[in-house]
């Protein structure tokens, strides 16, 4: 075989799946440029095409949502269809007799002893390589040897095994660390890493060494210990490590326990990434936190932990009792230990899209710190600002270096400062997106409502008298806020769940019900109903009252108030009931004198306070941005104020009914116009005579 042809010819399909594009992108390629390479063989309806000149072409075209490389270029269909090509031989061989896992442990123990492996003496060699290195066979050994002479080491030829595991159905880079985490946790270690002398550092959960060679820890003088419960990323570990480096200095666990019992010292720098999927072990001692409270108690009195986790183990709530991750949670608040709380962008995980993570930055133990602040920071929010220099910007704000944006960052205080201040320990959410808010940056709020009450007096000469009677003005000190779900806890509010109800279930009689379209306006409320007598099968339903408010609160917030009651809510939509309404509206009813002072919040009030830009901004998920209803805040006003504001909120929903009554009559009549023209049933004409306008 010539040079040239070193691989053998390929098809459309091959192409496709080489360079991990769609098939109608190839087809595309082909039918739309001259440039094409021409078919080498093959048949008119499979033709076969020179490997080496597909990749060549591909050269040419970068991938648009590629990972850029460190010189800032992206990576283009070429690259991606050589490594391909240099694998495919593997991906034969992992669809053959042997173990996916099992294949790839032999191609790694093939590349450590080809790395520094092969200079060690066997007594210094990990248990099992000599072993796994002789049940490969002669085409896996000359596969991987081709593999690091075309990819120029050992090492790159261990990367590439890896990032094979997906094609061979194996599910060891399942808990692989994000690149962007990696490179946010080194920058964060630099200081550490970079001082003088000897670096004690320890990789708990260490799963296939993701972190630790990202960081690039064991120098030869640095002292390094790893630390991962499973039998076979340990070993990938292993042979990793011996691709890249030897790595005979650096101590492997399966528990820290036996870092002890290894007299391993407390170390300056510790990393983690446990790969637990969101949702698990809330109430498990074993939970992440877990993973926190060891990493504290391994640091040195100056040393630092960067610990990944799920940002469930930050969001749930206390509750009564508390369970043992929340109750890890508190302690390393009271302790001091925590620095600061880092939300990371959505769907950086590949494997996980649909869980959130977080990083905790913590420090050394020795002095406590009860009363320092914790710095916030929603590097989510900070991503959509700055894209790809999140990670610089997350250095900046923990080195002091950079300002924070309120909504961004904020450093908030553990335990409380007075009354109406924030702090950590209030049994609520940690997450920085549940926690910042602030009023909407560089707005006068005095000056911007004045300016819409000028545009309403003129665009709605009607309604002179009553937007001329408004009162604006500004307040000598800005109000308090407090959150719904203190509110709720004092039952002063009740929140009303949201039922999932069969659609066969829903028609066009009976009760209304309130779920997505008609939140979003796509369907009116009352189109779809349910039978009482079907509505009987869900036991768990409630029915809303009058004055009761709906809120649906994915990507943002929206609500509404239920002017009449006797609905029915469809998850995900929820409500919102103010206790004392009820009583309020019966002693109305009944002539009874009512005092402002005897209803601290009123639906139209509740309803506009909460879909305000503060509460907007608090949402969190993956896949669906959600906003917690309990971790909303609402300001602190006298009843007097919220009688005005209710009556004013209120006032003016009856002048949008009339406006939105208005426009549907208009609508309806041009629709009627045109249908009737369309069909060829009616013909219009102006009238003209005295009185018509020409």
């Amino acid at each position: 075989m010539t040079e040239r042809r070193r691989y053998e010819p390929v098809t459309l399909g091959e192409i496709k799946e080489l360079a991990e594009v769609g098939r109608p992108t190839v087809s595309n390629w082909r039918r739309r440029h001259a440039s094409f390479p021409e078919a080498v063989g093959g048949s008119e309806s499979k033709p076969l095409f020179d490997a080496e000149e597909i990749a060549g072409w591909l050269d040419e075209r970068p991938v648009p949502d590629g990972e850029r490389h460190p010189d800032g270029t992206l990576p283009t269909y070429g690259e991606r269809f050589r490594e391909g090509l240099r694998l495919r031989r593997l991906v034969a061989l992992g669809h053959g007799t042997v173990l996916p896992d099992e294949l790839i442990v032999r191609a790694l123990a093939v590349a450590a002893m080809e790395g520094e492996g092969g200079g060690t003496l066997e007594a210094h060699l990990p248990a099992g390589l000599p072993a796994d290195f002789d049940a490969a066979d002669a085409e896996l050994l000359r596969t991987v040897r081709e593999l690091i002479e075309e990819s120029g080491s050992a090492g790159a030829a261990a990367e590439a095994v890896l990032r094979l595991a997906g094609r061979l159905e194996s599910d060891l880079m399942m808990d692989a660390t994000p690149k962007p985490v990696v490179e946010l946790i080194d920058a964060l270690a630099q200081p550490v890493l970079s001082k003088a002398g000897s670096v004690t550092m320890l990789n708990l959960c260490a799963g296939t060494g993701d972190v630790l060679l990202g960081l690039a820890a064991d120098d030869g003088e640095n002292v390094v210990a790893v630390v991962e419960p499973d039998a076979l990323r340990r070993t990938v570990l292993r042979y990793r490590l011996l691709a890249h480096w030897a790595a005979g200095e650096t101590l492997v666990c399966s528990d820290p326990a036996e870092l002890s019992a290894q007299g391993f010292p407390q170390a300056d720098l510790v990393v983690a990434d446990p790969p637990y999927a969101s949702g698990e072990r809330e109430r498990d001692e074993d939970g992440p936190l877990r993973w926190a409270v060891e990493a504290v108690g391994r640091l040195t009195e100056d040393g630092k932990g960067l610990l990944v986790v799920p940002s469930w183990t930050l969001s749930r709530p206390r509750g009564g009792t508390g369970t043992a991750n929340t109750l890890m949670r508190e302690n390393l608040l009271k302790s001091g230990v925590v620095e600061a709380i880092v939300q990371l962008p959505r769907r950086i995980h590949t494997f996980r899209t649909g869980a959130e993570h977080a990083l905790l930055v913590l420090r050394g133990s020795a002095v406590p710190r009860p009363e320092a602040d914790v710095l916030l920071v929603d590097a989510d929010r900070l991503a959509r600002r700055v894209g790809d220099e999140w990670q610089r910007n997350v250095v900046a704000l923990l080195g002091s270096t950079g300002t924070p944006v309120p909504q961004e960052a904020q450093r908030v205080s553990v335990a409380t400062a007075g009354p109406g201040s924030s702090y950590l320990l209030d049994g609520r959410s940690l997450l920085p997106a549940h926690r910042l808010a602030s009023p909407e940056k560089g707005l006068d709020h005095f000056a911007a409502t004045v300016e819409a009450r000028q545009n309403a007096y003129v665009a709605l000469p009607h309604l002179k008298q009553w937007i001329g009677d408004l009162g604006v003005g500004k307040r000598e000190h800005r109000a308090e806020h407090f959150k719904v779900g203190g509110q709720l806890r004092a039952g002063q509010l009740k929140l009303l769940p949201g039922h999932r109800i069969k659609e066969s279930d829903i028609g066009d009689a009976g009760v209304p019900v309130i779920g997505r379209e008609e939140m979003l306006g796509a369907l009116p409320i009352g189109e779809r109903r349910i039978m009482l007598e079907d509505l009987a099968a869900y036991p768990q339903s409630q029915m809303t009252e009058q004055g009761d408010v709906y809120l649906l609160t994915e990507h943002g917030v929206r609500t509404r108030v239920d002017d009449a009651g006797g609905c029915v809510l469809l998850a995900p939509v929820q409500g919102l009931r103010i206790a004392a309404y009820r009583k309020y509206l019966m002693d109305l009813a009944a002539g009874e004198m009512v005092r402002p002072e005897g209803l601290w919040m009123r639906p139209h009030a509740l309803a506009r306070l909460l879909a305000a830009p503060r509460n907007q901004q608090r949402g969190s998920g993956s896949l669906v941005r959600r906003v917690s209803v309990k971790d909303m805040d609402l300001p602190q006003l006298p009843p007097e104020e919220i009688a005005d504001l209710e009556a004013v909120l209120a006032e003016t929903e009856r002048h949008r009914a009339e406006v939105r009554g208005q426009l549907s009559a208009l609508d309806t009549l041009s629709e009627r116009l045109s249908a009737g023209v369309a069909d060829g049933d009616l013909r219009l004409r102006k009238r003209t005579g005295p009185g018509s306008r020409a």
